[in-house]
């Protein structure tokens, strides 16, 4: 199964990744640079799986440079808050 059928499946592989950058030092301009940049890829290369996906995929190509940046924060965001639950 992809990580990318389940949005739920996905925070957690998110949450894997963010921590494991986290251990390594990166902090958090990069970190959101990064999941800025994967982003637009996944907004590019790869179809929506479930409607959370469709849902961010619209948002991401409705918005500007900026938008996207605060998206991808949020997204992170998401991602912390999940760990901690």
């Amino acid at each position: 199964m992809s990580v990318l059928n389940n949005f739920d499946g996905w925070k957690s592989f998110l949450g894997n990744r963010l921590q494991s950058a986290e251990q390594n030092g990166m902090d958090d301009g990069a970190i959101n640079s990064i999941a800025t940049e994967v982003g637009s890829y996944l907004a590019a290369n790869v179809e929506p799986k479930n409607d959370e996906q469709r849902l961010l995929a619209e948002l991401w190509n409705a918005a500007d440079q900026n938008q996207k940046q605060a998206l991808a924060g949020t997204m992170v965001n998401l991602v912390k808050s999940s760990k901690t639950k």
